[in-house]
């Protein structure tokens, strides 16, 4: 029983506990390539959430992991066989009741770990920061965090280089033959202004790839996988333990 992940303990321990940061981790089930699982972002955010609380825990940070929403914003995606969406305004009425309990219960921290890059937290976060003015909200990308290309070769957001080499490292027996993996070609939109990043239109992805993955895996390793796993859960682990110790009335400086 690890007392940081909610999943595994009991009333027993936790009727005299107290916390002060809950991490919700926040999947997506989706095609991810030919050669890696629909679960992919679901065994990311279950990974990183339980070892950056781990380490966390262990220097003294009173933090629990809630259970990981296994559906995301896949509304590109439609026609991907299986690729199930979650709307938007449902991730915010799940958001609206979690939050609800633990502002009820005296937890007034909280954390989105995200695994996805298709959920985007931030205009529901500044909503239902208006609605729980006591509590301290905000989300995480572990995907975002820089330096990701100290760690792999090729550029790609998914199914790419990287998220092989994590699965290699996490779950390498859901992950097919070398022989079997697509290429993760992607065909770049002919309007500037999207290549460029100051536009924004959402990705039709079975427009914009012919495997579902955006970015080369053909470099992936576990241990690359093994030794970005470390330096990412131990920056998510800082950050856990900083908002578990800071005053939010003395955030800024």
């Amino acid at each position: 029983m690890r007392p940081y992940i909610l999943a595994e303990t009991n009333w027993k321990a936790l009727k005299n506990e107290s916390f002060d940061l809950a991490v919700l981790p926040w999947g997506a089930t989706e095609a991810h390539n030919y050669h890696m699982p629909y679960g992919t972002d679901i065994i990311e955010a279950d990974h990183i959430a339980a070892e950056s609380a781990r380490i966390a825990w262990e220097n003294g940070a009173k933090v629990i992991v809630l259970p990981t929403i296994p559906f995301g914003v896949n509304t590109g995606q439609s026609d991907i066989y299986l690729d199930i969406n979650m709307n938007p305004s449902t991730q915010m009425a799940i958001l609206d009741d979690i939050i609800s309990v633990l502002d009820r219960q005296g937890i007034h921290k909280f954390m989105i770990l995200n695994s996805h890059g298709g959920n985007d937290f931030k205009t529901m976060l500044r909503e239902l920061g208006l609605k729980f003015p006591d509590m301290f909200l905000c989300a995480t990308n572990w995907f975002r965090i820089p330096g990701k290309y100290d760690y792999f070769d090729n550029e790609g957001d998914h199914a790419d280089e990287m998220e092989t080499s994590l699965i290699l490292h996490f779950r390498p027996d859901l992950v097919l033959p070398r022989n079997e993996w697509g290429d993760g070609a992607e065909r770049k939109s002919k309007i500037k202004a999207f290549q460029e990043g100051w536009a924004w239109r959402e990705r039709p992805w079975s427009k914009i790839t012919a495997d579902t993955g955006v970015g080369d895996p053909s470099l992936a390793s576990k241990e690359k996988g093994a030794r970005y796993f470390e330096y990412v859960t131990l920056k998510m682990a800082s950050f856990m333990e900083e908002v578990c110790r800071i005053n939010p009335e003395e955030l800024y400086e």
